[in-house]
């Protein structure tokens, strides 16, 4: 399929970059312009919030991308998305200089507190927002491809694949978790000053981060939806309903699970690197394997194999877990798995399910 084809846009994909695109472009207007008494104003802290919630929503696309097409359900996504975020974070925390607690002008304050006398050379280079940006994509490619290179070519599927991606990221989550580490320990990363040289706490500098966010998810909405309408795509969907048949027809299977799992990858640590210097912290708890489980939740509430559903399903559902855990926080999680069990009896094509217009 030409590129140009595969690169139109169905109904729907249309209405869902329009409504990005009108969010994107409104909600700064409606923050900045307006007074803070008017009845359209949106205040910095839901832009950070609604910023937040499209972070988690192209964490959703990366995952419904090799989940829904390829079939690789995978426990592990959690992993790529924290290692963005502490590219990032790392990023920010060289931006601090001498403002800290000790005013060291080279060392973060946690390697202070701990007597470290060096920065570390998987430090170096992370005064440069460049290369900072370079290692939000190659960090987590590379663990992507030395990890899917051993899984695939093994063979490994199903529940197996997935108790494996399982084990990645809580095995980072105890690595991280060391102060040995030279990532912050339990507290993480965290007091960051400005990015770009811009202050982290203004209104336009949150507008901006909303802005870039939305438009990174438009990017990978569009991007994952060329490749899925591509050749290649076909052919990942056809893996993903039959692959020893798939094989058999003369396919290398492992390639394409491959090319995707790493795609995937990269799309998640960049929703982490974007999630960051508007939260303001990144600790090991992002590499938790209960956050990664949460992912699979919010695509399958939305509708797995769509694309928009793993949007609709992380906003959905982030703004009802921020709803229930301020009136109700310990019943959240009870919460999310009757909303799991429910979705799944009633709705097995999630909630855009629902809008789908039934065969004739």
């Amino acid at each position: 399929m030409p590129l140009s084809k595969r690169m139109e846009l169905g109904r729907t994909d249309r209405l869902v970059v329009l409504g990005l695109l009108a969010l994107m472009l409104g909600v700064p207007v409606l923050n900045l312009a307006l007074p803070e008494t008017a009845l359209l104003h949106v205040d910095t802290f839901t832009v950070t919030l609604l910023g937040k919630y499209f972070c988690y929503a192209m964490l959703a696309i990366a995952v419904d991308l090799v989940w829904g097409y390829c079939g690789i359900l995978s426990l592990g996504h959690g992993a790529f998305f924290a290692l963005g975020g502490y590219a990032m974070g790392m990023y920010l925390m060289r931006q601090i200089g001498d403002r800290g607690v000790y005013g060291n002008p080279l060392l973060p304050d946690f390697m202070v507190f701990l007597n470290w006398d060096a920065l570390p050379w998987y430090w170096w280079g992370f005064s440069s927002f460049p290369f900072a940006m370079a290692m939000v994509v190659v960090v987590p490619a590379l663990l992507a491809l030395v990890f899917g290179f051993f899984a695939f070519r093994a063979r490994v599927n199903g529940v197996y694949l997935s108790i494996i991606t399982q084990a990645l990221t809580y095995a980072l989550l105890l690595a991280f978790f060391r102060n040995e580490m030279g990532f912050g320990g339990n507290n993480g990363l965290t007091d960051f000053k400005e990015l770009l040289g811009f202050d982290l706490q203004s209104d336009a500098t949150r507008m901006a981060l909303f802005v870039t966010t939305v438009a990174c998810l438009i990017g990978a909405y569009v991007g994952c939806r060329a490749i899925v309408r591509s050749r290649f795509g076909r052919v990942v969907v056809a893996i993903r309903d039959a692959e020893d048949r798939a094989r058999f027809l003369g396919y290398r299977v492992e390639h394409y699970k491959l090319f995707i799992f790493v795609v995937s990858a990269i799309i998640a640590s960049v929703s982490g690197a974007l999630y960051v210097p508007q939260v303001g912290i990144i600790n090991p708890g992002e590499f938790a394997p209960l956050g990664s489980i949460e992912v699979v939740i919010w695509v399958a509430i939305g509708g797995r194999g769509t694309l928009f559903g793993a949007i609709v399903g992380a906003v959905l559902v982030s703004f009802a877990k921020s709803w229930f855990t301020g009136l109700f926080p310990e019943a959240w999680l009870f919460v999310l798995g009757s909303l799991f069990v429910l979705g799944t009896l009633f709705l097995p094509r999630g909630v855009v399910g629902i809008l789908e217009r039934p065969s004739s």
